[in-house]
């Protein structure tokens, strides 16, 4: 386009300049060698102008004369360049699809029409041709001269580590990656994974000053670094936390700053806090954490973050727990779980039962059962209960890549990868004829009765329900002996049969309370007696062994 532009200016310039000398017309009078030469001076202007183009047109052809055999060479080698490069790249696109057979033809090909000096990428097309075609040990080698050489050193390092990972040798993949990294700190495959081989390591120091080396070469993200950051110092103040409680806790709360959903973190700080006597402050992170996303970790420690407190105490700070977070079934476990251990059964029972209206996972069924054995002791309700917890989703885990832990952890164990952990349900390996019964847990769970506004605080029941010692929790109360009838080898159990009830309910104290199998008969009701067909009435007194 600017040759084209150049080319009219110049017509342009040229036919101007005949305008202005035929408007000005005049004589032109030459001298050479005695001889007399006259002329107008628009035909002495148009053979100097003719001279000119001749002299250009015959030094052009001269020259194209002169390097003709030249010219004819280079046309045939960029004709042979341009087809090795056909070559190579047909080569490429057959690796890339798996066809050995014609990658390896391409391959052949391109080694004859281009030099390996002047392509380095014949080395890869070699490389992936091997691999394709099962010759780890030929690929290997290739990627080795190509880490040799400058232009395609992070290729072959790249190959290499893609090699060591495949055969499990993470030390020498750690090495390949740290390699890659100190030559070329911008590339994001050898700084990630450098930062989770240090992970790995446990050099929390080290992948930090990766990581604020990657952050600055744009490697990562900005939000992605300050997730990263927040983890890597979670770990490390978990490790210092037997240690060094101080540097523990700032390493806590400056992930919290990066991250303030973070719960490995926010337990961490709080832990730290509570050991250096800082309550108020401690219960303020978990607080504010169990406020976003409430966890059944950050319940546990909140409710416990005093050693000194009673079973009471702990239930008051569980119910505050749940006033933060109303309607929420890790709030109303965590009551639930409190109130039990505070014998106050029938708060646990309804709050479980509320939380198993909202989610019925298998944790809640078994705090059922629980509840179910220490107030009543029957044996088919907490059997029922059971067989509803194995029937039930399971609870989230800190699960990654498809394994469970108890406690968190910054690196997954599988794959080495940093944060990989997540709090959700793990996969459910039922079979399909538990899956099957779902239905049933979820008829019982539609079956509950509505939750009471404020449920009152449960009194033991002066009636017998098993001939056990009652539980007591309570270092105040003085222990109560246990009554036994002891009875001679030969002579018979004594045969009480109870009061029956016409209705589903127990009296206690004159107050009615709900029947905690929802009015459905449970699962094992008992050995009945065959001549009457009802439940053999319960044993008063049992045989010591």
């Amino acid at each position: 386009m600017i040759r084209i532009l150049i080319f009219i200016l110049i017509v342009l310039g040229l036919g101007l300049g005949f305008a202005w000398l035929a408007d000005r017309p005049g004589e032109l009078s030459l001298v050479w060698q005695g001889q007399l030469i006259e002329m107008s001076l628009m035909r002495a202007a148009s053979l100097l102008i003719s001279l000119i183009a001749a002299v250009l047109i015959a030094v052009w052809l001269v020259r194209t004369i002169w390097l003709s055999p030249h010219t004819v060479t280079r046309y045939f080698r960029a004709r042979k360049r341009d087809r090795g490069y056909q070559a190579l790249s047909t080569g490429l696109i057959a690796a890339g699809a798996g066809d050995a057979n014609l990658a390896r033809k391409m391959t052949a090909r391109t080694r004859g029409l281009i030099s390996a000096d002047q392509e380095p990428l014949i080395h890869l097309l070699e490389a992936q041709t091997a691999l394709i075609e099962g010759k780890y040990d030929d690929a290997r080698r290739k990627f080795e001269l190509m880490a040799d050489d400058p232009e395609t050193r992070e290729l072959g390092l790249r190959g290499l580590y893609l090699e060591a990972k495949r055969l499990g040798a993470h030390e020498a993949a750690r090495q390949y990656a740290e390699r890659a990294a100190e030559k070329a700190p911008h590339l994001p495959w050898a700084a990630l994974a450098t930062l989770d081989s240090q992970s790995q390591a446990g050099q929390w120091d080290d992948a930090l000053r990766l990581l604020d080396k990657s952050r600055a070469a744009h490697v990562v993200e900005r939000k992605e670094a300050d997730r990263k950051r927040a983890v890597l110092l979670t770990a490390r103040a978990i490790t210092k936390l037997d240690g060094d409680v101080k540097g523990a806790r700032d390493d806590a709360l400056a992930a919290l700053k990066l991250d303030e959903h973070l719960v490995p973190a926010a337990l961490t700080a709080a832990k730290a806090l509570f050991r250096e006597d800082n309550l108020r402050k401690g219960t303020s992170i978990l607080e504010k954490n169990w406020k976003h996303e409430p966890h059944p970790d950050v319940a546990r420690l909140y409710v416990r973050a005093r050693g000194g407190d009673t079973a009471v105490d702990r239930l008051k700070r569980a119910r505050k727990l749940e006033a933060l977070r109303p309607n929420n079934a890790v709030a109303m476990a965590a009551v639930a779980e409190a109130a039990l251990e505070a014998r106050e059964l029938l708060l646990a029972r309804t709050k479980a039962e509320a939380a198993a209206r909202l989610d019925p996972t298998e944790s809640v069924f078994l705090l059922l059962a629980d509840i179910e054995e220490a107030d009543t002791g029957d044996e088919g309700r907490i059997r029922h209960w059971m067989a509803q917890a194995l029937r039930s989703p399971r609870d989230p885990a800190w699960t990654a890549d498809g394994v469970t832990s108890p406690t968190w952890l910054p690196v997954s164990p599988v794959s080495g990868r940093l944060d990989a952990f997540e709090w959700k349900a793990p996969p459910h390996t039922l079979s399909a004829t538990v899956d099957h019964d779902q239905s049933n847990a979820d008829e019982a769970i539609r079956s509950l009765p509505p939750v009471a506004a404020e449920p009152r605080a449960h009194e033991p029941a002066p009636v017998a329900r098993r001939s056990e010692a009652p539980v007591i929790l309570e270092a105040e109360r003085e222990p109560q002996p246990i009554k036994v009838t002891e009875r001679k080898p030969s002579e018979p159990i004594a045969d009480k049969t109870p009061v029956k009830k016409t209705e589903k309910e127990e009296v206690t104290n004159g107050e009615h309370m709900p029947d905690p199998f929802f009015g459905r008969p449970p699962d094992d009701p008992g050995v009945r007696d065959p001549a009457t067909g009802e439940k053999a009435p319960e044993k008063a007194s049992f045989r010591l062994f």
